[in-house]
């Protein structure tokens, strides 16, 4: 016998006993009637008893069905109720929807983000989960993420929203004390302030529209692994860093810092919108992203448009 019960066979079972003939449950389920016929000798056989007295002009219930069939109107009951909870959970904007974004950025620019959505949606749930670490999006259970990166090739469903450039910036005073790199091999001499979990070590690596690509290892005075921790030493003047432009677009605007080798670039990133593999999304997290993505988009230091690959 198979060890999983015929749960489809026991809720036509109910079905019938509750019409009182397999023609109107047939009717009631949308199924043929020689279907309903099918699973009660299916389920007959295999509980090696039959449920139902048949004659030509009338069908009863035997003593093994009358036993049975509280149980089975349960499995019924419960099937229907499981199966529109599901149904309204997707179709409605009503839930948790689970999130994972890089901390900075999380911290910046989502987090005041936030609040509009929570107004306009009150009966959805957000759990945001910050770290720079990439998260396993279908085996923790997150039903999108924000990413900040040049995406690997994955089964997972990508839309990419905007570009983010990242910039050489430093105070006015810092420049005033120890002059403005204008070459990439200059930075030797400069205290950098290194991002650990960047690709390619100490090295900062730069193109030029003539002059073609340039790498070169800094010294770093402040390490670490999340951006941020450089914003007040930045501010002091105690050093240099590549930064995402989200994070210092306001210093740059307020005169707080100046960007330098402005004809030398870092290779842009994209800020993404990524979720697990599937066409089929609740629509509250399919009303978040489209959201997220209007809102972002307009942000002063995102550049590039919107790009769909999802």
């Amino acid at each position: 016998m198979n060890p999983l019960p015929d749960l489809e066979a026991w809720a036509i079972f109910a079905k019938v006993a509750e019409a009182g003939s397999f023609a109107r449950a047939a009717e009631a389920l949308g199924l043929s009637q020689a279907t309903v016929s099918k699973a009660i000798t299916r389920l007959e056989t295999r509980i090696g008893t039959t449920l139902f007295h048949r004659t030509s002009r009338r069908m009863s219930l035997t003593a093994a069905g009358e036993a049975a069939l509280e149980r089975a109107t349960r499995i019924l009951d419960e099937g229907e109720a499981v199966e529109a909870e599901v149904v309204d959970r997707s179709t409605t904007l009503r839930g948790r929807v689970r999130m994972a974004a890089p901390m900075s950025f999380g911290v910046a620019r989502l987090a005041p983000l936030l609040p509009d959505f929570m107004r306009q949606y009150p009966e959805v749930e957000l759990d945001v989960q910050l770290g720079d670490a990439q998260v396993d999006l279908v085996a923790e259970r997150f039903d999108l993420a924000l990413r900040i990166a040049t995406l690997a090739d994955s089964s997972l469903r990508a839309r990419r929203l905007c570009q983010v450039r990242i910039l050489l910036v430093g105070a006015p005073a810092y420049f005033a004390e120890h002059g403005r790199p204008k070459h990439p091999r200059d930075l030797a001499h400069h205290r950098g302030f290194h991002y650990s979990l960047a690709r390619g070590g100490n090295g900062w690596r730069f193109r030029h529209q003539r002059h073609g690509e340039f790498a070169q290892t800094v010294p770093w005075a402040l390490q670490a692994n999340n951006a941020e921790v450089f914003a007040t030493a930045l501010r002091d003047g105690l050093g240099l860093a590549l930064q995402p432009e989200f994070l210092v677009w306001e210093d740059l605007r307020d005169g707080r810092l100046e960007t330098a080798m402005d004809d030398w670039q870092v290779e842009p990133i994209a800020l993404h919108i990524v979720t697990p593999p599937g066409l089929r999304r609740p629509a509250r997290v399919q009303r978040l992203i489209d959201y997220l993505a209007e809102r972002l988009q307009r942000e002063p230091w995102a550049t590039g448009g919107d790009s769909r690959n999802d």
